[in-house]
């Protein structure tokens, strides 16, 4: 039980990232826009689905608080103001979304609050991320690493670090689903972001064998590991021939394959610390009857249909955006 909620909550957390970060990200990337007819086509290709993109970061939640309640205690009290910034930042992207449509005067406070809601959800999602690999002070299950301690150098470097990766996912997805002006516009943008996203990544990996020195003794024991890290580097390899041939379906592809490696090599550089060196997950985990009492509602069910739900979703709306009466 505790191994089946482990994937369920590592599928999650990785779904996430794809989905809500190429709509993060075309977010940041809205601003950049330099017509309104540009926004529009931007808009379009994320109406269908954006908010049931973030969907994945409630089911991330539940699951959390669900099977693994300890370590949910543990960072929501750590990472108290970097959970709401982001929270408020998704909020207000999300009505920024729906008053731009209605707004006419006012319409460009409506354009500065989505790219600003998606620049603060992404960046403090960096933020905690960096702040968990770095390590947090806990003393006897409880935060004692003050109410800034989250906030460091290396912390912040991996806020930038998203916020530049989400937008390359989003540039993906834009040159996937747009026709000219907005596909060529992006494309150019592309090669910007993957040099400064796989630059961020090096010197991540560095920081993390250097600075911890158990991770680097389990890179050497367990070998086997690198096989993410060349996965990542063959796709960034086959991203850079699909921008060079101008194709419109690769890039998104292999940037989320870059996402699924780097993931993947942050997640089993820590196993089987759900935080890094405090908590493992089998001291994390709830009892087994609650495990058991959850799998046979959201583990057996309103996962796989929520999977189903994307799928779907996705199949309805492929292809180009083409322009329509409204957004929807």
């Amino acid at each position: 039980m505790v191994t089946y909620w482990v994937a369920l909550l590592a599928i999650s957390i990785l779904i996430y990232l794809l989905l809500d970060g190429f709509d993060l990200g075309v977010g940041m990337l809205f601003g950049l826009a330099g017509s309104e007819a540009r926004r529009q086509a931007m808009l379009r290709t994320i109406a269908p689905v954006w908010d049931g993109n973030e969907t994945w970061l409630i089911v991330t939640g539940v699951i959390m608080w669900g099977a693994f309640p300890v370590v949910y205690s543990m960072l929501l009290s750590a990472l108290y103001i970097p959970v709401v910034v982001m929270l408020l930042g998704l909020i207000l992207r999300g009505v920024a979304f729906e008053f731009r449509g209605k707004a006419s005067r006012s319409r460009w406070i409506w354009d500065v609050s989505f790219s600003a809601g998606s620049f603060a959800a992404s960046f403090m999602q960096g933020v905690m991320v960096g702040a968990l690999v770095e390590g947090l002070q806990f003393s006897n299950g409880e935060y004692v690493g003050g109410t800034f301690g989250w906030l460091t150098t290396f912390s912040v470097l991996c806020g930038i670090g998203l916020c530049f990766g989400y937008a390359l996912l989003g540039a993906c997805w834009l040159v996937r689903k747009c026709q000219d002006p907005v596909r060529h516009a992006t494309r150019r943008q592309i090669p910007l972001l993957a040099v400064a996203v796989l630059a961020f990544l090096v010197v991540v990996f560095a920081h993390a064998l250097i600075e911890h020195l158990p991770i680097l003794r389990r890179w050497i024991e367990r070998p086997y590991l690198l096989v993410f890290p060349l996965i990542g580097a063959g796709a960034a390899a086959r991203l850079a021939t699909s921008i060079l041939h101008h194709d419109d379906y690769w890039p998104f592809h292999m940037v989320s394959l870059i996402f699924a490696a780097a993931f993947c090599t942050l997640a089993l550089s820590f196993w089987p610390y759900m935080i890094p060196f405090v908590v493992t997950i089998d001291e994390a985990a709830a009892p087994h009857a609650s495990l058991a009492f959850m799998f046979w509602g959201a583990g057996l069910f309103v996962f796989p249909l929520m999977l189903l739900y994307v799928a779907v979703g996705y199949r309805v709306f492929r292809g180009k955006a083409e322009p329509a009466a409204d957004h929807y």
